[in-house]
């Protein structure tokens, strides 16, 4: 499946932050192949002159698309947007499995799955989708003993993982690109692994599979409409954290509870107008981001981070 490439920079309406001293803000990155999430945060220090820089949710390094950055005192935040649900598109290839369970890896088994027709990939990704147990691959980042797993992979070490309980809200496999290659489309909850998913659906099928292609064409809101390579990135642009937060419900409040909120004083659901699932974004009369509230057991909010 080719890279799909989009550089219209910020969504119509959106504002900029406003660069004086230290941004803070959010950048949509659209990570090219061969970077690790750690590259792009890496040169974007350097390109913006920021030294607080972090990202939401990491991509393998031959993956691409939608990485959420964010910069200064907004990677305070980031927390709040790591949940938020991913969306990719893929190549599945049956008949081999790998290591690393995609492309990059060696081969450590092949199957002859030619009779495998695309309703039995349909039906076996149909059984993936819902709430599923997933174990992480070996090659993650995920720690175990306070070491990332990809460093032990790489010492020829294989050591238990604890399965962990992901949404797969849709698993849509399309035609054949080319025997045995079937391009797929997954929305999924944060904390999934598509190459385990894609190595899962291979084992169901009765042999193996391995990813190729991954892109993530959306996280939340944010798609690849709103991207930028790294190169692409300037100060300009930073969306604000009122915007970064655009898929929090954003409650508008006057000045008085506005200055409640920034002395982190507890707030009422009803009487601000929060109606929606928490966390909320309350921002004030000028758009301005002014704290973040979380919700507890009754209708008081309280505050999860003040900017």
């Amino acid at each position: 499946m080719g890279s799909v490439s989009s550089r219209a920079g910020l969504p119509s309406g959106g504002l900029r932050a406003t660069v004086v001293g230290e941004s803070s803000g959010l950048v949509v990155v659209d990570k090219e192949e061969g970077w690790t999430s750690h590259d792009v945060v890496a040169r974007l220090r350097r390109l913006l002159g920021q030294r607080r820089i972090g990202h939401a949710g990491t991509l393998d390094p031959d993956a691409t698309g939608v990485l959420l950055v964010g910069v200064g005192r907004f990677t305070r935040a980031l927390r709040f947007l790591t949940g938020l649900t991913k969306t990719y598109h893929c190549e599945i290839v049956l008949g081999s499995a790998t290591d690393t369970l995609d492309a990059s890896g060696e081969v450590v088994g092949n199957w002859d799955m030619s009779d495998i027709s695309l309703i039995d990939v349909k039906r076996a990704a149909l059984g993936l989708t819902g709430e599923i147990e997933q174990v992480p691959p070996m090659f993650s980042a995920v720690k175990v003993g306070g070491e990332r797993l990809y460093s032990k992979a790489r010492r020829g070490e294989t050591v238990e993982r604890k399965s962990r309980r992901v949404t797969v809200y849709s698993f849509e496999v399309m035609d054949p690109v080319a025997p045995g290659i079937f391009p797929a489309g997954v929305v999924c909850s944060t904390g999934t692994y598509v190459r385990t998913l894609v190595a899962d659906l291979g084992v169901a099928l009765g042999g193996g599979a391995h990813l190729r292609n991954l892109r993530r064409i959306s996280v939340g809101s944010f798609t690849v409409d709103d991207a930028r390579t790294v190169e692409e990135v300037s100060p300009g642009s930073l969306l604000t954290p009122a915007q970064a937060l655009r898929d929090l419900e954003q409650v508008h409040v006057d000045d008085e509870v506005a200055d409640l909120a920034r002395r982190r004083m507890p707030l009422d659901r009803v009487s601000i107008g929060a109606q929606g699932a928490s966390p909320f974004a309350l921002v004030n009369g000028s758009g301005v981001l002014v704290a973040i509230y979380e919700a507890t057991a009754t209708d008081r909010l309280v505050a999860g981070l003040v900017l």
